[in-house]
């Protein structure tokens, strides 16, 4: 499944292989056209996140087929089993590889991947993405917190797509400008921070701590309500950033402290506690 224009560009190694190739379009309505004992090669080398949504509709989809991810050298950060996928293969792997992949991929038919537990709560079968009270909707652009629409820029909406496709999974902040900027974007880091700052001021107090950072890393979704961590990190900007005066409690702790600085607000929302006031 490719949305290339040249199909065998995706994979030159599969057509010196003496298989029988079917080439599908990238989108939800090839689904319904695979055949029996199918191995499919999904494209993912230009859109990661919306091969992502369509390994996911395939699971929804209840379809016993082996996924084999073909994506280019920068991807491979963005791919865990999150994915439910039977394998992933380089776009320029050797027909050796691709044999025994494919083989592979035949052999563990019977025991296909599931994706992991840590996944979004819920792809539908119209692609939305559903996060607890936060819906994303790739299609129109749009997305809702309890039903209500975010005014988001079309960066800002890009940039939450993609960590909601990938929660719990870490982004440099290089990755992110890759990932949602594209390879032609000459701007600096920065411009992640600040896109960061403004979707956070729009998901809220409440649900800021949606979108966590790793301290000297980059950013992650962060789906599960509750945590620590979340409530540690939600609002550190990393070494370009603006922190707050006083460190985490895990901050304080990890910088040889023998006594916990965090402070906890009175006020709570939905059983949540801020730790980073």
């Amino acid at each position: 499944m490719t949305s290339a224009s040249d199909p065998a560009v995706v994979l030159p190694s599969l057509t010196l292989l003496s298989h029988r190739v079917r080439v599908l379009p990238l989108n939800t309505a090839s689904l319904v056209k695979l055949p029996d004992e199918t191995i499919l090669f999904l494209d993912a080398r230009q859109d990661l996140a919306g091969a992502k949504t369509l390994c996911s509709l395939i699971h929804a989809a209840d379809l016993n087929v082996p996924i084999i991810l073909v994506v280019s050298e920068g991807g491979f950060p963005a791919v865990n089993a999150q994915w439910g996928i039977s394998d992933i293969i380089i776009d320029t792997a050797s027909p050796a590889e691709t044999e025994g992949r494919l083989r592979l991929a035949r052999e563990n038919r019977g025991s296909l991947p599931k994706p992991s537990s840590n996944s979004v709560d819920e792809v539908d079968q119209t692609g939305h993405i559903h996060c607890g009270d936060l819906v994303v909707d790739p299609k129109s652009y749009t997305a809702t917190l309890k039903g209500r629409p975010i005014d988001l820029a079309y960066k800002e909406f890009e940039l939450l797509k993609y960590l909601a496709q990938h929660p719990h999974h870490v982004f440099t902040r290089a990755q992110l400008l890759q990932e949602v900027w594209g390879y032609d974007y000459y701007g600096g880091t920065r411009t992640v921070d600040v896109h960061i700052r403004r979707l956070r001021a729009k998901l809220g107090g409440e649900y800021e701590h949606l979108i966590g950072t790793v301290r000297n890393v980059g950013y992650r979704f962060d789906p599960a309500e509750g945590s620590l961590e979340n409530g540690a990190t939600a609002h550190a900007e990393g070494p370009t950033g603006a922190q707050h005066s006083e460190p985490s409690e895990y901050e304080a702790h990890s910088a040889g402290h023998g006594r916990t600085l965090a402070k906890k607000t009175t006020g709570q929302k939905n059983g949540m506690t801020d730790g980073t006031q």
